[in-house]
């Protein structure tokens, strides 16, 4: 046979083995594609894909053996889901009972939020049927609304016990003095009883109604540039007279040209109960000591007494409201137990932090940590005053220390 002919039909049975291996190839990854669509993407019902991420709320949908088919990233950033796979043996209880009854589901659990440490995350959950063959969960973050709802209501039960005590010591004592009319030395013993209790009421009153408005000042928008050296000057004149009565100096050292953004008033408060608190815990003839100082965008104050000292478990606690190292000491002293949690909240306002360092038999000392006002400038030709410069840096860390 010719070797041309033999060389022309190797040549067509080649190109029809090649056409045939593309066409296969072709219809190959066509069904491949139909199939991975099939197993990637379940067929919810009409239009329910577009309103689940419009709803605002975290959800999940699973199919009828609870295998999730479908999460939002809330989802899977508050814990509920892991994979494919819902976490919480509790959502599961209501997946089985909504496809068993048909019925709509919520309920608000706290559950943890990961597989390590203590976290926990209190979320809404509402579980009904999706078409015939899925059921979705809306999940909605309500542990901050929870854990302020707790606060509140332990803050109103505290108050109310707070102030039971000096009311009904100063109701007492009014009986007492009513039944002794005629002795002297008994009606100047109570007169000076009452007087003491009536003092502390009048101490509690007002720390409350610090708090209150401290919980509606809004720092970054009544804000204004503020010397630290004028902070110090006003708290420590305002607590001379408690010092002096207990022959105590009141020791400042250290001067910054840095300028903080905020309110002078609440920042005086602030120091001023440190001061007060240095001076109360402190035994007579000694001294308390103020410092400053400015670093990397940093200003401290700090302020020590040469007090008993606090254990590391009430160092964990004694910012807490109406929280007491030593409760019958604090009421012999004029202590309300506010103090403390006023000087934190006005410098969270402030977008800084209030830290203690303390030994028992060696004293505490309070640190206010505040962030300088950025874009701060010599007050030469052309510059502007300190007292009217605010920078967006300055604001955006108060905001962001409001919310705490």
């Amino acid at each position: 046979m010719d070797p041309v002919l033999i060389g022309v039909i190797a040549g067509l049975v080649g190109l029809s083995c090649g056409v045939f291996g593309v066409l296969a190839f072709r219809l190959s990854e066509r069904q491949r594609k139909i199939v991975d669509l099939d197993v990637t993407e379940p067929l919810l019902p009409e239009g329910a894909a577009e309103v689940l991420s419009v709803v605002g709320r975290a959800f999940v949908v699973v199919d009828a053996i609870d295998g999730v088919v479908r999460a939002s990233p809330a989802a899977y950033a508050y814990g509920l889901v892991r994979g494919h796979t819902v976490v919480h043996k509790q959502l599961l209880d209501m997946t089985a009972k909504v496809r068993r009854d048909g019925v709509i589901l919520e309920e608000t659990y706290e559950l943890p939020r990961g597989p390590l440490g203590k976290g926990t995350i209190v979320v809404q959950v509402r579980a009904a049927m999706l078409g015939w063959e899925y059921i979705v969960l809306l999940a909605d973050d309500r542990t901050e609304i929870t854990r302020t709802e707790e606060i509140r209501n332990d803050f109103v039960a505290n108050v109310s016990h707070e102030l039971k005590t000096p009311v009904g010591a100063i109701s007492l004592l009014a009986e007492a003095l009513e039944a002794s009319p005629d002795d002297e030395e008994a009606v100047r013993r109570f007169a000076k009883r009452m007087h003491k209790e009536s003092t502390r009421l009048a101490a509690l009153v007002q720390d409350i109604i610090e708090l209150s408005r401290l919980q509606g000042a809004n720092v970054a928008q009544q804000g204004h540039a503020v010397d630290i050296n004028t902070v110090i000057s006003e708290a420590v004149d305002r607590s001379q007279l408690p010092a002096e009565l207990k022959n105590i100096k009141i020791v400042v050292g250290g001067r910054t040209e840095t300028m903080v953004f905020g309110d002078q008033d609440l920042l005086v408060t602030a120091l001023r109960n440190l001061i007060d608190n240095a001076i109360r815990y402190s035994p007579e003839n000694t001294r308390v000591g103020v410092g400053v100082r400015a670093k990397e965008g940093v200003v401290a104050i700090s302020v020590t007494d040469q007090g008993e000292g606090l254990s590391p478990e009430d160092q964990e606690r004694i910012f807490e409201r109406f929280y007491r190292v030593d409760a019958a000491r604090s009421r012999q002293t004029g202590g309300t137990g506010l103090g403390l949690s006023i000087v934190k909240h006005v410098v969270s306002n402030h977008g800084g932090e209030v830290t203690v360092w303390s030994q028992p038999g060696q004293g505490s000392t309070f640190t206010i940590r505040l962030p300088e006002m950025e874009g701060q400038e010599d007050d030469d030709a052309g510059a502007k005053p300190r007292s009217v410069i605010q920078t967006t840096g300055a604001v955006r860390a108060l905001e962001q220390g409001a919310g705490a």
